[in-house]
């Protein structure tokens, strides 16, 4: 009912009086103020003037499931939020959830995480309100050694929100790290849950540097903040986000691969390029070629040969 009283106040520019909420919800006087006050203890600034009635004046900096299922009009991506203040990780919450069965395209938001994890057993600063941090659950009818090309899919989706909600233009690094200005700004990781011939759940945890100030950042990072000069609303950027997932995830499933492969080499920030790269127990260096149909990287060694990797981490790049 807290949700139906803060939907009532949206929809009005200016102030609405207690009775005409108590009379459209069906609650009482008093029921009202305890939405009210239950809406301020979560951060809303909500206005209350005798004779008047109730104006929002300013949400919460948080990324509420309220604020960002409002108009975010996905048919998939976003139809069941979970939000915590803090976690471990994103991740182990949404693998636990896709376990137990919960739907594809259900997200886990989190403040900040103290344990979030980035590729190549790295963890991924969050500092509290400062960065979106969430994880999803997708549910393709894919083989298993098709994933990668999801991950490549959710790096196209959060430069393209970007690049939308900011008009900034990002670069992706293979095979899923989002670049501004030569550094780090976004990261994803892929957590996969299958059977030999058949994918049960796929996990995908993002992080995204928002509005992190130059001193909590690490040399290689930077934030949107950094890059624009100004701070960046989380939660329009979490919808936008949201939102470009779905459009290329049910272009990849309609439309195939292709057209979302073009996306991400449009947007490479490697290829042309001679890269260093680490896979497994060795490392490879060549240039960074292309990208093939299975999601992989096609790296031309010094002696001509084309070798194909599947996974790895891009230490250097020339």
């Amino acid at each position: 009912m807290a949700k139906q009283v803060l939907d009532f106040l949206r929809m009005r520019d200016g102030f609405v009086s207690g009775e005409e909420i108590s009379r459209e919800l069906g609650i009482s006087r008093s029921a009202v103020w305890k939405h009210i006050a239950h809406l301020r203890a979560g951060g809303y600034v909500i206005e209350a003037v005798p004779h008047l009635g109730y104006k929002i004046i300013t949400i919460p900096d948080k990324l509420l499931p309220d604020e960002v299922s409002y108009n975010l009009n996905t048919k998939v991506i976003g139809k069941k939020i979970f939000y915590y203040d803090t976690l471990t990780s994103t991740m182990d919450v949404a693998f636990d959830l896709g376990l137990k069965g919960s739907p594809e395209g259900t997200v886990v938001f989190a403040e900040s995480q103290t344990k979030g994890r980035g590729r190549m057993g790295r963890s991924w600063f969050s500092p509290k309100n400062k960065g979106i941090y969430f994880s999803f659950i997708l549910r393709p009818e894919f083989l298993p050694q098709e994933a990668p090309k999801v991950t490549l899919m959710a790096a196209v989706s959060i430069a393209e929100a970007i690049k939308k909600l900011t008009g900034l233009s990002v670069l992706i690094k293979w095979p899923n790290d989002i670049m501004a200005g030569g550094k780090k700004l976004s990261g994803i990781l892929t957590e996969l849950n299958a059977e030999a011939d058949k994918i049960k759940f796929i996990n995908i945890g993002v992080g995204v540097n928002v509005n992190v100030s130059k001193s909590f950042l690490p040399k290689e990072g930077t934030s949107l903040k950094e890059e624009l000069k100004r701070e960046v609303s989380r939660i329009d950027l979490a919808k936008e986000i949201l939102r470009s997932i779905e459009e290329n995830y049910l272009s990849l499933k309609k439309d195939g691969f292709k057209p979302i492969l073009e996306k991400w080499k449009a947007a490479s920030f490697i290829l042309g390029r001679r890269i260093e790269i680490r896979s497994h127990d060795k490392i490879i260096q060549g240039e960074a070629q292309d990208i093939d149909l299975d999601g992989a990287l096609l790296v031309r060694r010094d002696t001509g040969f084309i070798e194909k990797v599947l996974s790895g981490d891009v230490i250097n790049i020339r």
